[in-house]
């Protein structure tokens, strides 16, 4: 047992499968299908593996060079037969996603916070389930013991700030808004002066899901920061950006468009229940570097999960 594992409950490790269910269905049909009648490890079977992993939505990319590392071990031990195929596969997934994630602090709800108020700013276009990995967030950070201040600082759509004040509620949390139109830095330096004043440990700051283009998007995120700084200077303490992972390689090209205008920290990879397509998360973690904190496989509040990686490849490849 890895050390993460053991601050696995039943109940997660349960979500984690019936989550990854489509997605764990789909790629071994696939490559079940890829390797019949085959008793070796060749270059047909290789082939094969590469078109299962890129149908797989884990990216041209990293498929490569997952493919290689297999390579570089049928090379070594000269024979590999297809039933230790599994295994190598698994090896190398975990392996890959650990290198990407080695410098994150496992972020667990009840640890100790190095600021006061810790503060996280999320981004993400609209859609992806921003609003609700807000309200999950609250949720488990306040079930941890800790005091939590919402910031409605997407203002741009009348639905989001009634959404998160719908999702503040079912967290128990207080939320700071001024309604749509107002100056999102406005609400978001309103938030954290708040937050300061109530001693609160977590303040979790919504954004805008999409302004007109990417310069107007890197203002007004630089916008919000150079405000909050005011209040606290090194605010922001995360940039959480939200993905839909049923979107696939689109949720690459969202990363793409948001890390060019902003310093992700760290990615949520949300609606991996409701899809075949959960691969993009191990793509998405190898090409961009940047820690995927938590990952969403249902409709409890507590199914916004902590990711880790060797517990995520274990339910994808199950038994």
């Amino acid at each position: 047992m890895s050390f993460f594992s053991k601050f696995f409950t039943k109940e997660n490790k349960e979500s984690l499968d019936k989550g990854l269910e489509k997605t764990k269905e789909s790629f071994f049909g696939k490559l079940s299908k890829a390797i019949a009648g085959k008793s070796t490890v060749d270059a047909e079977v290789l082939d094969h593996l590469e078109e299962v992993l890129i149908s797989g939505d884990v990216g041209v990319s990293t498929t490569i060079k997952i493919i290689e590392r297999i390579e570089s071990r049928v090379k070594r031990d000269k024979y590999l037969n297809t039933n230790e195929l599994n295994g190598i596969l698994k090896d190398e997934i975990v392996s890959l996603l650990t290198e990407n994630n080695k410098q994150q602090t496992p972020s667990y709800f009840s640890e100790s916070l190095k600021h006061k108020p810790h503060v996280i700013m999320v981004v993400g276009v609209n859609g992806v389930g921003k609003t609700t990995t807000i309200g999950k967030l609250a949720y488990q950070f306040k079930q941890a013991g800790k005091s939590v201040v919402l910031g409605a600082a997407d203002t741009f759509r009348a639905a989001a700030v009634d959404q998160l004040v719908i999702w503040s509620e079912r967290a128990g949390v207080p939320i700071v808004q001024q309604g749509m139109g107002a100056d999102p830095a406005s609400v978001a330096f309103d938030t954290l002066s708040s937050a300061k004043a109530k001693d609160a440990d977590v303040v979790i700051i919504d954004t805008a899901g999409r302004l007109h283009n990417k310069i107007n998007l890197m203002n007004e995120l630089s916008k919000i920061k150079n405000v909050m700084k005011k209040v606290l200077p090194d605010a922001p303490h995360e940039v959480l950006l939200v993905l839909d992972g049923s979107t696939g390689q689109n949720a690459i090209e969202q990363c793409k468009q948001f890390t060019a205008a902003t310093d992700v920290t760290a990615l949520a990879v949300t609606k991996l229940d409701g899809t075949a397509k959960g691969g993009v998360v191990i793509g998405i973690s190898d090409e961009f570097k940047i820690p995927v904190k938590y990952i969403g496989v249902g409709e409890k509040m507590t199914d916004l999960q902590v990711f880790n990686s060797t517990e995520f490849v274990d339910s994808l490849f199950g038994k």
